[in-house]
């Protein structure tokens, strides 16, 4: 299962559709609020959040509590600009595993993640075609 949270419905959609056509369940959520109730009721294996949400830099701190109460969980951030020294630092300091700068596609984004995300973690059973 994964928790998408960002305020941008097209940006939120297509991580969505991109997660879904990976076989992911994907809980969606536009504000802190929202995220924080969708925590209670379900367990993620995969977040991805924004890093502004209602003001700049409010995402980190909702990174840092996914990363607590899922600690097992891929916590992504996507940042609106490129990645800076105070971005690292709060990277590092609320646990998140990556950043992706807001103009990434949402495939890409995906692709990246589970490329990342250990084989087997999910529970799910992959299985291919040759």
């Amino acid at each position: 299962m994964a928790l998408v949270v960002h305020p941008d419905m097209s940006t939120v959609s297509g991580l969505q559709s991109a997660l879904s056509g990976k076989g992911f369940t994907t809980i969606v959520a536009r504000d802190l609020p929202t995220a924080l109730l969708a925590m209670t009721q379900h367990y993620f294996e995969i977040a991805i959040v924004s890093a502004h949400l209602h003001e700049n830099g409010d995402g980190w701190p909702l990174a840092g509590v996914l990363h607590l109460v899922f600690p097992k969980a891929f916590v992504a951030v996507i940042a609106p600009h490129e990645p800076d020294i105070l971005t690292l630092q709060s990277a590092i300091n609320y646990g998140v595993r990556e950043i992706y700068q807001q103009s990434a596609p949402a495939q890409d984004v995906v692709e990246s993640v589970l490329a990342q995300v250990e084989p087997g973690s999910s529970g799910r059973q992959s299985s291919s075609v040759q």
